[in-house]
């Protein structure tokens, strides 16, 4: 059994918790929190479960990480505090574990991320022998290993579109919604997320990743933006109000050029409600949210995956599949050797041992 920390209780540790759980070949040793409420609570508790599993949450990180920990799944956030992400995790490197995250976006693609996320994390490697690897759903699984995957069903391939088509009230994050996308502010606000060269650098790796595993080079990469405006006002189950007027929808390409043309592309198409762009892509079965691969060849090929979990969220479902991508590689990682691993080192392996299997 390997020894596995759950570091973070939010979105994706609830996630990772149980799934940690569920793997017949790691062992639930700690749950690292933040908030000083969360400490003593059990970690069934903290995961939305019944029941207890005789495992409290700590703040104490030296100590956790004094034990030897097999594996860490790093569950914080990264998204507003990247630096304090990277030295969390080179920290748990550095006591020898094999650490999983989705949190770190330019380590998606270790090869082509910049030195002051890449050096750090080699260095770690090194000092301690743990190991890393950075994976996710969208960046992550949706567009990298099911888009080749699926390639690979075709006689030609003229392009490669991933598409996530969600409605981002379901998403338990509203501070990111709200700010970091800008739903419910005046169209003149400027969101982090959307500003040029921020969605080149959240999947920009995947993009080579793909470029790569096909075996042809990117000769740039182009983001296209276009946002809309709420006809109404709307009232949200999750998130309240957002105003008439503000903005209510975006959709943004990251597109891989090929031979002049967009080859390779990574879309987004997002709203707060399903009133706004009506005339957008929206889930094939008029849901929440699904991720969708469409290769444009011979044949034609569509796969759309749509993932629920905690009370039918189609947000939690994709966490949950971003989670099992993780947790299911520890194994592996563990075996073998030190090292900065991506998507396509690691295989996607069945779940052996847990067909018909409750959790612990």
């Amino acid at each position: 059994m390997i020894s596995t920390v759950v570091w973070g209780t939010g979105n994706v540790g609830r996630a990772a918790i149980r799934a940690v759980e569920a793997h017949p070949a790691l062992e639930l040793s700690a749950v690292l929190v933040h908030d000083a409420a969360k400490v003593g609570r059990d970690a069934a508790q903290l995961a939305g479960d019944e029941g207890r599993l005789g495992v409290t949450a700590t703040d104490d990180i030296a100590a956790v990480l004094a034990s030897g920990p097999g594996a860490v799944v790093y569950a914080a956030s990264g998204d507003i505090r990247p630096d304090e992400a990277l030295a969390d995790v080179t920290r748990a490197i550095r006591a020898g574990a094999v650490v999983v995250t989705p949190a770190l976006y330019p380590l998606y693609d270790h090869r082509s991320a910049p030195s002051e996320f890449r050096d750090p994390v080699l260095d770690a490697i090194a000092e301690g022998g743990g190991s890393l690897f950075v994976s996710g759903v969208d960046p992550g699984w949706g567009n990298d290993v099911l888009p080749l995957l699926i390639s690979g069903l075709g006689s030609t391939v003229d392009a490669i579109r991933c598409q996530e088509v969600f409605d981002y009230s379901t998403y338990d994050q509203e501070e990111s919604v709200r700010h970091l996308i800008g739903m419910g502010h005046p169209m003149d606000y400027e969101p982090l997320m959307l500003a040029p060269s921020i969605p080149t650098m959240v999947w920009g790796g995947q993009l080579r990743l793909m470029a790569r595993a096909l075996g042809v080079e990117l000769e740039e990469i182009r983001e296209t933006l276009e946002r809309r405006a709420l006809d109404a006002t709307v009232a949200t189950r999750t998130m309240g109000t957002f105003e008439a007027g503000t903005q209510g929808a975006v959709r943004f390409e990251v597109q891989g050029i090929v031979d002049g043309e967009p080859r390779i592309v990574i879309e987004h198409i997002t709203r707060i409600h399903p009133s706004c762009a009506p005339d957008w892509p929206a889930p094939p079965d008029g849901g929440d949210g699904a991720h969708r691969v469409v290769i444009e060849g011979r044949p034609h090929i569509e796969v759309t995956v749509e993932a629920t979990d905690e009370g039918e969220n189609r947000s939690a479902g994709g966490n949950a599949t971003a989670v099992g991508r993780l947790v299911n590689a520890i194994d592996w990682l563990a075996e073998a050797e030190p090292g900065l691993y991506d998507a396509l080192d690691v295989p996607l392996r069945p779940a052996v041992g847990r067909l018909g299997r409750k959790q612990r």
